[in-house]
């Protein structure tokens, strides 16, 4: 059975980065979806690919797909680097902004 291990990347809506700092261990689909003629629902036979499991760490993912004799392909994170400004959140609102404060 074949599996993929990544971080997963912040969602858009938010700013920080709550929930990307462990790693999941998601099974590949081992068979194609079919619609259903009456009601256009999807389905399918294959329950793996329902399951996602969380790690604290790559090397647990790692150990955890080898234990379990799972082929498990590693993809690496791309880290973003921080924006971080020099007087914060609270700049915007300074009083002794130089220049007009605009939309």
């Amino acid at each position: 059975m074949r599996a993929r291990i990544y971080q997963p990347a912040r969602n858009a809506m938010q700013s920080g980065m709550g929930k990307t700092k462990t790693w999941v261990l998601e099974f590949a689909p081992a068979s194609a979806r079919s619609v259903d003629p009456l009601m256009g629902w999807t389905s399918s036979n294959d329950t793996q690919s329902q399951v996602r499991l969380k790690f604290d760490s790559k090397e647990a993912a790692l150990a955890y797909a080898e234990d379990n004799g799972l082929e498990a392909v590693v993809m690496e994170p791309k880290n973003r680097k921080p924006v971080i400004r020099q007087g914060g959140y609270g700049e915007n609102f300074a009083t002794n902004r130089r220049g007009v404060w605009t939309h």
